[in-house]
């Protein structure tokens, strides 16, 4: 059976640890019969080249991206890591995609707030960590295209780094363009360094990270069976 490798960014928060933990246990509930590692690009270990290369001694294996754009750490990290191993492929990063759509409206549903993302008024600021590289922002424009096709307010989108227009900015836009209330829907996987950007960023509302949602999972175990197609014939 080809192993499934998790490989998230990492964290410092312990509350995205365990976030990041539960989605892969997510994962294995939806794939009992697969072998699943994490691994990490950053911040926390085992690193995800480490991971590669023990995996790959004992046959092949998906790295799927637990990342929700195109970018460094998909293009050069996890990149890298497989390319050493003719048997070991790497998936795309989750988005776009529809699920994350709905989770995403899902968590507009849970805030603290009436009918967030529902009223008159409204505006959502779609909040996501941003990059430089050109295909992460053509991600994540096709989350909000799919957000927009579920939502009757306008979407627009804010980044926290590495794109513009920042979140900050993107959500002063909305007001100016006459919001009454402006809601950040927080396009990050986990509690966090950027999650805290978000909420930071001066938005009426700010909605959960997408977390440890079965929905998310799903997305993970189709990258990885899609992936198998990549692999050498046996």
């Amino acid at each position: 059976m080809t192993t499934l490798i998790a490989c998230s960014h990492g964290t410092r928060f312990e509350e995205g640890r365990e976030a990041v933990r539960a989605l892969v246990d997510e994962v294995r509930t939806l794939l009992p019969d697969v072998r699943v590692e994490q691994a990490f690009v950053d911040v926390e270990e085992p690193e995800v080249g480490d991971v590669v290369a023990r995996v790959a001694a004992d046959g092949p294996a998906v790295v799927v991206p637990l990342l929700l754009s195109t970018g460094f750490h998909t293009e050069v990290d996890i990149a890298r890591a497989v390319a050493p191993f003719p048997h070991v492929v790497k998936a795309p990063a989750l988005g776009p995609h529809d699920l994350l759509a709905l989770v995403l409206e899902a968590r507009l549903d849970e805030a603290d707030a009436p009918e967030a993302g529902r009223r008159d008024g409204d505006h959502v600021v779609l909040a996501a960590a941003g990059s430089t590289n050109p295909a992460s922002v053509a991600d994540v424009e096709g989350v909000a295209a799919r957000l927009r096709r579920v939502l009757p307010v306008p979407v627009t989108i804010g980044y926290a780094a590495g794109a513009d227009p920042r979140i900050p900015d993107a959500v002063e836009a909305a007001r100016a363009a006459g919001a009454a209330r402006v809601i950040a829907a927080s396009y990050v996987l986990a509690p966090g360094f950027f999650a805290n950007l978000v909420r930071q960023a001066g938005a009426d509302v700010v909605t959960a990270p997408l977390g440890a949602d079965r929905r998310v999972a799903a997305i993970v175990a189709e990258r990885y069976r899609d992936a198998l197609a990549l692999l050498p014939a046996a």
